[in-house]
């Protein structure tokens, strides 16, 4: 947010330091992620032990193939790990420009941020990728011998761990949109049939499977989450309420 009181080149200057750091940061702890991809990709590995009988480790079959998901996981690993620092510097650069309620409001935004990604992460390494794999992986193997490319793997379970760490934002935008004044809760009142529709739509989406247990399995979060959000929001614009009322 820009401070009337400093100039506009001032700002700019200031948002290039701050990106050209963020960038030096993303670059170091990549290639911190290089140093360990071994243990990153074990890591990524785990959900499947046990799953396939398949004697050996995954297979590449492209001569670039493995760097390229070597890069991949180093890459998303450092940009995870500079998340944090992500989010600290916009509050720094927005900070001359809020109020002090803004400021406190930011101070326990950000880390319900950094907590429902973390979970959401969590619940789809722990819980969804295990029950996907199994299905993806013991489906028609008495039929046809899995042989299965690293790349496929890692991109499929980097892809869940990401976007089931992004849907699990939802109860935060919620309460955003209910603070800035932009959504009343009463609405998400209302909104909860056409949600649970919307739940089973992104749970199709996000799931490489088809079956209704894998889907199921992320759409009930959805559905507790925008739970979660509605009586969130209602009492944060209560507490609003009463501090303008007060004032």
């Amino acid at each position: 947010m820009i401070n009337p009181g400093v100039s506009l080149s001032s700002h700019i200057n200031e948002l290039k330091k701050r990106v050209l750091w963020l960038i030096a940061a993303v670059i170091f702890t990549t290639m911190i992620s290089f140093y360990f991809h071994e243990e990153i990709i074990e890591f990524l590995l785990l959900p499947a032990e046990g799953l396939t009988e398949i004697p050996g480790r995954l297979i590449f079959i492209e001569v670039t193939e493995m760097l390229g998901v070597i890069m991949k996981v180093s890459f998303m690993s450092g940009f995870v790990l500079v998340f944090p620092l992500f989010l600290y510097q916009a509050i720094r650069f927005a900070s001359p420009g809020l109020t002090r309620r803004e400021k406190v409001f930011l101070a326990f935004l950000i880390p319900a941020v950094l907590v429902t990604f973390v979970v959401g992460s969590a619940f789809s390494y722990f819980i969804l990728i295990p029950n996907a794999l199994n299905f993806l992986i013991n489906f028609g193997s008495n039929i046809a011998e899995p042989t299965i490319r690293i790349s496929n793997y890692v991109n499929t379970v980097l892809m869940l761990l990401f976007w089931m760490g992004i849907v699990f934002q939802t109860p935060v935008v919620m309460v955003v949109l209910a603070k800035m004044g932009v959504v009343r809760p009463s609405s998400y009142a209302g909104f909860r049939r056409f949600w649970v529709v919307i739940a089973f739509i992104m749970a199709a989406v996000i799931t490489p499977t088809l079956d209704p247990i894998n889907q199921c399995l992320v759409a009930a979060p959805l559905i507790v989450l925008f739970e979660v959000g509605y009586w969130v929001s209602r009492l944060v614009t209560r507490k609003k309420r009463k501090q303008f009322v007060q004032d």
